[in-house]
């Protein structure tokens, strides 16, 4: 009976609180394309082999598809290497070639990038209080990072698909530290959909399609399936019934 009873008051509380959660309204943090700067954050060729978390193919387009963000909404772009004259590497030549007059500093010990002084004046000197990282790896770089700039009074978006570690349990261990600290996990899809707000608006629809369709064709290849849908403008038999 004891033991019901505990249960029971357990299950109250709990009720309690969640209720609680539901009913109190949740500010939401949106990103703002004129008050963001992306951060591009250590991803570096050598540092790319300890990523196991993800397809290397899938995630070496995930990397680029970060820094190309920068490019559709004109973003402000801090980038920084760790220790990039050893086994860590250089960023890859593709993202440096999209920003050639970006601020690239590169840290010869500094772990979190934060604890380097030219990192920090080059993200004051943006004047953007909405930062967009991705970093390898996932549970130092990016984390590390996160945690710093929150603490300072920045909101933090961490573009999942573009951090990566060593495994699946230290990726969710890192996440969860990330959360708890107020950092935002988001997917690129995310970012790039609260960075444009509207389809009609600049960079809309017009900007971002063709832009999904490279570093997002699933979505591009929806567009691909409606454009080819509109110019053949025929029915096949069973389609009519589907539009019913």
């Amino acid at each position: 009976m004891k033991l019901n009873l505990a249960w029971l008051l357990a299950f109250t509380g709990l009720s309690s609180t969640i209720y609680g959660q539901m009913t109190t309204p949740v500010p939401f943090d949106r990103l703002n394309k004129n008050d963001s700067l992306l951060v591009i954050l250590d991803l570096q060729v050598g540092l790319y082999d300890l990523v196991r978390d993800f397809d290397p193919t899938i995630y070496r387009n995930n990397i680029i598809a970060h820094a190309a963000i920068g490019k559709l909404f004109d973003l402000p772009v801090v980038m920084t290497t760790s220790a990039q004259q050893g086994p860590n590497g250089p960023l890859p030549k593709e993202i440096l070639e999209m920003y050639p007059d970006a601020p690239l500093i590169m840290r010869q010990g500094e772990v979190d990038a934060w604890d380097n002084s030219e990192f920090q004046a080059a993200v004051h000197a943006a004047n953007k209080s909405q930062i967009i990282l991705a970093g390898i790896v996932t549970d130092v770089c990016t984390t590390f990072a996160a945690l710093s700039l929150r603490s300072e009074g920045y909101s933090v978006w961490a573009n999942v698909e573009a951090s990566g570690t060593t495994t699946h349990l230290v990726a969710d261990t890192a996440n969860l530290r990330m959360i708890s600290a107020g950092v935002n996990l988001v997917s690129l899809f995310s970012i790039v959909c609260d960075l444009m707000r509207d389809w009609r608006d600049t960079p809309g629809s017009a900007q971002v399609l063709p832009w999904l369709d490279q570093y997002f064709p699933v979505y591009g290849f929806v567009a691909r399936g409606h454009g080819a849908a509109i110019e053949n403008g025929t029915l096949i038999p069973g389609e009519q019934q589907l539009l019913a």
